[in-house]
C-alpha cells in the first residue's frame, strides 16, 4: 500500500503530493488526514506531512519509493480533520482529491501580513513618573506628554504617537537610544466587521458593541436552549432541527447555544446564506461575543479572508460566521455548527465536489465531536423527513418572539380574474389599494419579483422569434440601459432595430423585471422614495449593506427586489409585502419547484408585520389553487409537507428516493452524444436487473452554456450507498474511454 502525502499544506499548489510506501506495521494506522514523518529530499531529512490518499497503485518504480518513517501520535489537528473531510467528500460526491482539497483548504496562497510598529515602555510606573517629571522640569513638553501617556497605556502604536499626539521622530529617537522605549512589531488583523460598520447603520456609538450581556429568552426559546445544553453536556451529539416560524427568535437561541459551547473552551461555526450575511446580522453576534467573532464572505479581499482564517487558526477568534465556505474554518476544538436557513439552495455547491453543506457539516461534526443544529422557518423536505423519522431531534418555536408581533394576513390575488375584469397592469387592484393605504400611513412596502432586468426578453411580433444568446441556449434579458445581457455567460449586445430572422421592424421587449417594476412604481407613486435590490445594484463590495441600511434608516418607502430582499431581514416599519409573480418559480424544470415556491412565499410573508403594526401580504398568481400557494398563504408547513411528500413518493424523488444526476458536457456535440450513449449502455443493464430506475439521457434545462453542450442521466435508487457504488463504477469505466479527455463529468447526489 502507498500513501500520497502533502509535505506543506500551506502551499498554494496543494496538488503537489509525494508518494511513500506504507510499511506493514503502519498499515492499520495510516488513513487520509493522519500526520506522518517522512524522509524528504536528497538528505532524507525527516519532515512532517499529511496523508491525503491511500492507494494500491504506484506512480513510480517501487525501488524509487521511500518508506513512511512513522505516524505522529497525539497530533489530531484542524488540518488533519479537514483532510479527512476532503477524502469523504471525494468518495461521497465524486470529484478528484485535488478538487476536494482545494475546497476544504480555502486559504492557501501567501498573503502579506499587515504589521504595525508599537512603542513599548520599559520603565516601571515609578521610574516613568519620575522621568516625566524630569522632562517637565527641563521644559521638554513633547517628551513629557509622551511619557505621561505611557502611564495610561504601556503600549502605544507608533503611528498614533506621530499623527495623533503630534510628536516628531526627534522626540522618540533619544528615548529609544537610552532604552527607555522599545520599538516592536505587532500583526494587525484586517477586520471586515469594521468595514461593514461603515456601510451599515453606524453601530451603537463610539464605545463599540457591548458584549457578554445575558439574553432575555421567552419560555419557548429558553426550553429549547436548556434541553440542548443538558444533552450536550451529557455527550449527546444528535443532529437537531430548530423549526421556528418567521420572527420566532431562532438567532437568540443560537447565541445561547454558542455561549454555552464557548464557556467550555470550544469554538462554533455559524453558516448563513451569503445573501443574508449583512452588517445587521453580524452585529447581533458581535454585540454578544465581541472580537471573538470572525466573518468571511465572497466580497472580502484576499487579505481580509486570510486574516479571518488565521485568527481562527491561532485561537483569537472563537466564532466564525459566513456562507458555506466558513464550514472549513481551521478550528482546533470545534464544538458546535449552526446551519441557519438550512433550506437555502446556496448551501449546495455548483462546482466539483458538488457538496451540500448540510451533509458535509454532519460529517465534520462526526469527525470533531461537535454538535450540529439546523434552523429554518421552512425546513427542507430532507431535514424535516429525517426529523419525522427520528434521525434528527426536532425543536419547535411556534410564536413570534417580539411582544405584540403576529403573523401577517395573507391575500391571494388571482391574475386571471384581474385580466378578465380589464386590469392589464402587473399590479392587482388589491395591491395598488394596499400600497396607497400603507404609504399614506407612513409605513414601508416591499415588492418581490424573482427576475431582474427591464424586460424578460425581446421578441419579434411578426415571426415570434426571441433573441437568444449565441453562446447559450437562453433568451437575452433587456436592461434599462438598452443592453441585452445573457445572465449565464455575460454576453452583451445592443438591441437590433430589425428582427435578425425575418427583418421585421416590429421587435420589442416582453415581460418585466425588477428594473421595469421600479420604473412603474415611481410613476404610480411619484412622491415615494424607491430603492431596488438585485444582482445589478449589489455587484460592488458593500452593495447589500448600503441598500439595506438605507431602507432600515427610513431613506426609502418602497423596496423592489429579487429573493435578496426576503432572506431573513427584519424591518419593523414594513407592513406590506407584495409578491408580484408567484408563478415564476412554480413551473421551473426542477422537481423541487413547488418546495422552492412555498419557501420563497413563506419567507416573503415573514417580512411583514415584524413589529406591533399589523402586517399584510398579497400574493399575485395565475395558479391560486396550487397547494404550494394555498399552504404558503395559510402559513401551514405541515400541510405542505404532507402533499409534497406524497408527490415525491409517487414519482420516486428525494427524499423518498435517492437520485444521482450525471451531467456530461463537451464543446463537441458529437463527442457529448457518444459519451452519454456509452454511459447509458453501461447503466441500462442495472435497470433491467431492477437495481435502479434510469431516466435519460436528456438535454440539460439549459442545453448550451458558453458554447458548451450539456446532457443529463438520472439514476434513482432508494439506497444511497448503491448509487455511490454505481458512481464509482462509472468513474472507473469512463476514465478508460477514448472520449474521456474531451468531456467533463459532474456527479450530483440529491
Amino acid at each position: 500500500m502507498y500513501a500520497n502525502i502533502i509535505i506543506d499544506i500551506s502551499h498554494e499548489k496543494v496538488d503537489r503530493t509525494f508518494q511513500y510506501r506504507i510499511p506493514k506495521p503502519l498499515e492499520g494506522q495510516i488513513r487520509a488526514g493522519v500526520q506522518v514523518r517522512v524522509p524528504f529530499g536528497a538528505g532524507n531529512r525527516l519532515r512532517t506531512g499529511y496523508v491525503v490518499e491511500v492507494t494500491d497503485r504506484t506512480e513510480w518504480a517501487p525501488e524509487q519509493i521511500k518508506d513512511v518513517a512513522g505516524v505522529v501520535t497525539g497530533s489530531v489537528t484542524a488540518e488533519s480533520q479537514l483532510i479527512q473531510l476532503a477524502w469523504w467528500m471525494k468518495e461521497y460526491y465524486g470529484s478528484t482529491m485535488n478538487q476536494a482539497l482545494k475546497t476544504v483548504l480555502p486559504v492557501k496562497q501567501s498573503v502579506r501580513r499587515r504589521e504595525d510598529r508599537v512603542l513599548v515602555c520599559r520603565l516601571s510606573r515609578e521610574e516613568l513618573r519620575e522621568a516625566a517629571e524630569e522632562a517637565g522640569r527641563k521644559k521638554y513638553r513633547a517628551r513629557e506628554r509622551l511619557l505621561r501617556a505611557f502611564l495610561d497605556n504601556p503600549r502605544i502604536p507608533y503611528g498614533v504617537a506621530v499623527r495623533q499626539m503630534h510628536l516628531a521622530a526627534g522626540v522618540i529617537k533619544p528615548l529609544l537610544e537610552k532604552g527607555v522605549l522599545a520599538l516592536e512589531s505587532q500583526q494587525i488583523w484586517r477586520d471586515p466587521v469594521l468595514s461593514m460598520e461603515k456601510l451599515g447603520n453606524g453601530g451603537d456609538g463610539a464605545g463599540g458593541p457591548e458584549t457578554g450581556a445575558p439574553l432575555t429568552l421567552n419560555p419557548e426559546q429558553r426550553a429549547v436552549a436548556a434541553d440542548f445544553c443538558r444533552r450536550y453536556d451529557a455527550g449527546d451529539r444528535q443532529t437537531c432541527l430548530l423549526y421556528g416560524v418567521t420572527g420566532s427568535g431562532k438567532t437568540e437561541v443560537y447565541m445561547e447555544l454558542i455561549r454555552h459551547v464557548l464557556a467550555q473552551g470550544r469554538q462554533a461555526i455559524v453558516l448563513i446564506p451569503e445573501i443574508a450575511l449583512t452588517y445587521q446580522t453580524v452585529l447581533r453576534f458581535y454585540r454578544n461575543f465581541g472580537s471573538r467573532v470572525a466573518v468571511v464572505n465572497s466580497r472580502l479581499s484576499a487579505g481580509e479572508r486570510y486574516d479571518q482564517f488565521e485568527r481562527a487558526r491561532s485561537g483569537e477568534a472563537g466564532v466564525m460566521i459566513g456562507p458555506r465556505s466558513a464550514l472549513f474554518t481551521p478550528f482546533s476544538n470545534l464544538g458546535l455548527i449552526i446551519l441557519d436557513e438550512e433550506h437555502e439552495t446556496a448551501y449546495k455547491s455548483e462546482l466539483s465536489p458538488r457538496y451540500h453543506a448540510r451533509e458535509t457539516a454532519q460529517k465534520l461534526a462526526e469527525l470533531t465531536g461537535a454538535a450540529l443544529v439546523l434552523g429554518s422557518a421552512t425546513p427542507s423536505l430532507e431535514a424535516y423527513s429525517r426529523a419525522m423519522a427520528g434521525r434528527y431531534r426536532l425543536y419547535r418555536l411556534t410564536k413570534r418572539a417580539r411582544p405584540g408581533s403576529r403573523m401577517a394576513r395573507v391575500t391571494v390575488a388571482d391574475l386571471r380574474k384581474e385580466l378578465r375584469e380589464g386590469n392589464k397592469s402587473i399590479f392587482s387592484r388589491a395591491l395598488q389599494e394596499a400600497m396607497e393605504e400603507q404609504l399614506g400611513q407612513g409605513n414601508q412596502v416591499m415588492l418581490f419579483l424573482n427576475r431582474r432586468g427591464y424586460a424578460n426578453f425581446m421578441s419579434c411580433r411578426s415571426c415570434g422569434q426571441a433573441l437568444k444568446c449565441p453562446h447559450c441556449d437562453v433568451t437575452l434579458t433587456l436592461h434599462k440601459n438598452g443592453s441585452l445581457v445573457c445572465h449565464y455567460c455575460g454576453y452583451q449586445a445592443r438591441p437590433p432595430k430589425k428582427c435578425p430572422s425575418c427583418g421585421s421592424p416590429y421587435i420589442a421587449g416582453f415581460g418585466a423585471g425588477t428594473q421595469k417594476i421600479e420604473e412603474l412604481v415611481r410613476n404610480m407613486f411619484p412622491a415615494s422614495r424607491v430603492l431596488r435590490m438585485d444582482l445589478d445594484t449589489t455587484s460592488k463590495k458593500g452593495g447589500h449593506e448600503e441598500i439595506l441600511a438605507a431602507f432600515a434608516d427610513g431613506e426609502a418607502d418602497i423596496l423592489v427586489g429579487t429573493q435578496m430582499i426576503v432572506k431573513g431581514h427584519d424591518f419593523p416599519r414594513v407592513t406590506l409585502v407584495g409578491v408580484l409573480a408567484a408563478d415564476l418559480s412554480l413551473y421551473s424544470a426542477d422537481f423541487r419547484c413547488g418546495e422552492r415556491t412555498f419557501q420563497l412565499l413563506t419567507q416573503a410573508a415573514g417580512r411583514a408585520g415584524r413589529d406591533e403594526a399589523a402586517g399584510q401580504v398579497i400574493i399575485q398568481t395565475y395558479s391560486p389553487e396550487h397547494y404550494s400557494i394555498v399552504c404558503a398563504a395559510s402559513q401551514d408547513y405541515e400541510a405542505f409537507y404532507r402533499q409534497e411528500m406524497a408527490y415525491r413518493q409517487v414519482l420516486h424523488y428525494p427524499p423518498a428516493c435517492g437520485l444521482l444526476s450525471v451531467l456530461v458536457s463537451s464543446r463537441e456535440e458529437a463527442v457529448l452524444n457518444e459519451a452519454v450513449n456509452a454511459l447509458y449502455g453501461w447503466v441500462a443493464g442495472l435497470e433491467r436487473a431492477g437495481r435502479i430506475e434510469l431516466i435519460g439521457p436528456a438535454e440539460a434545462p439549459v442545453y448550451k452554456v458558453n458554447d458548451i453542450y450539456r446532457k443529463n442521466l438520472y439514476l434513482k435508487q432508494e439506497k444511497y450507498d448503491i448509487l455511490i457504488k454505481i458512481k464509482d463504477e462509472l468513474e472507473a469505466r469512463s476514465g478508460q474511454a477514448s472520449w474521456f479527455s474531451h468531456v467533463m463529468m459532474q456527479y450530483d447526489l440529491a
